[in-house]
């Protein structure tokens, strides 16, 4: 079972890149995806399709992992839909609220732009094992040394938050299904019900994570972590598929460019 954050072992292209362009390539398309209007949204789903193949994501997976934040794009989608003023397509009987055409698009495009953001960092984190993930962020923030920053510090702690979100989401639908196991009504039933038996679920979910945090605060000191520079089992290089990943990042930057002034 795939869950968002998690890490999918494979030997594919995009699996044996430099763990630095995969963090600069995911960077600059949250950048394009955060400015993009219809059509260059389309030309960068077109790109994460792509990138999917390449890595061999399975549809599935990709769709598990969406699953959770599925809920906030149907909220940002509905905000922008009934309360974006402009041109009435709809006006709900007996209320104030009416469905405008900019409404939906502007809900249709922000939502897309919201699930193509997170699909991003997806495929980063399910191409990239952890200890990469660290190596490539220390070696990018590495010139911030220069002014105190504590580079290493926070290449770990991006890392373990990284990976404390599957484990979240497991213990998360471990509790819920003991939950239904006891009768809580978490699917069924009137929605007041429904979120008071949610609302149950916060209180063993924050106790689990408090008690993994100090499992690991623990194991850490007893295998000697402490702040400081440390010296990297594998030395990062750079090679000819970066060479060939960059020029793809730089042919698809020029597209979007493109479409956006010439179009």
């Amino acid at each position: 079972m795939v869950h968002l954050g998690f890490y999918r072992h494979d030997d594919s292209f995009a699996h044996r890149l430099d763990p630095r362009v995969k963090i600069l390539a995911t960077i600059l398309l949250s950048i394009l995806i955060l400015q993009a209007q219809e059509w260059e949204i389309l030309l960068l789903s077109a790109f994460l399709s792509a990138v999917c193949l390449i890595a061999r994501l399975k549809l599935a997976e990709i769709r598990f992992a969406l699953r959770p934040l599925a809920w906030l794009a149907a909220l940002l989608f509905g905000l922008h839909l009934f309360f974006t003023e402009g041109k009435t397509l709809l006006q709900m009987p007996y209320l104030p609220v009416r469905i405008t055409e900019e409404g939906l698009f502007r809900g249709l495009l922000i939502s897309w732009q919201f699930l193509s953001l997170a699909l991003s960092g997806i495929v980063l984190t399910m191409t990239t094992a952890p200890s990469e993930l660290v190596g490539g962020l220390e070696n990018l923030l590495s010139p911030l040394r220069r002014i105190g920053v504590p580079v290493q510090d926070i290449a770990v702690m991006v890392s373990l938050a990284l990976r404390f979100v599957p484990t979240l989401l497991e213990e998360f639908s471990r509790i819920k299904t003991a939950q239904l196991a006891r009768g809580a009504e978490l699917e069924t039933g009137r929605l007041d019900r429904r979120m008071k038996s949610m609302a149950v679920l916060l209180a063993p979910l924050l106790f689990s994570a408090f008690r993994r945090a100090d499992d690991l605060a623990e194991a850490m000191e007893t295998r000697g972590y402490a702040r400081g520079p440390r010296t990297s089992l594998h030395q990062l290089r750079f090679g000819g598929q970066e060479a060939l990943a960059l020029t793809a990042l730089g042919f698809l930057l020029s597209l979007v460019l493109a479409s956006k002034y010439y179009l």
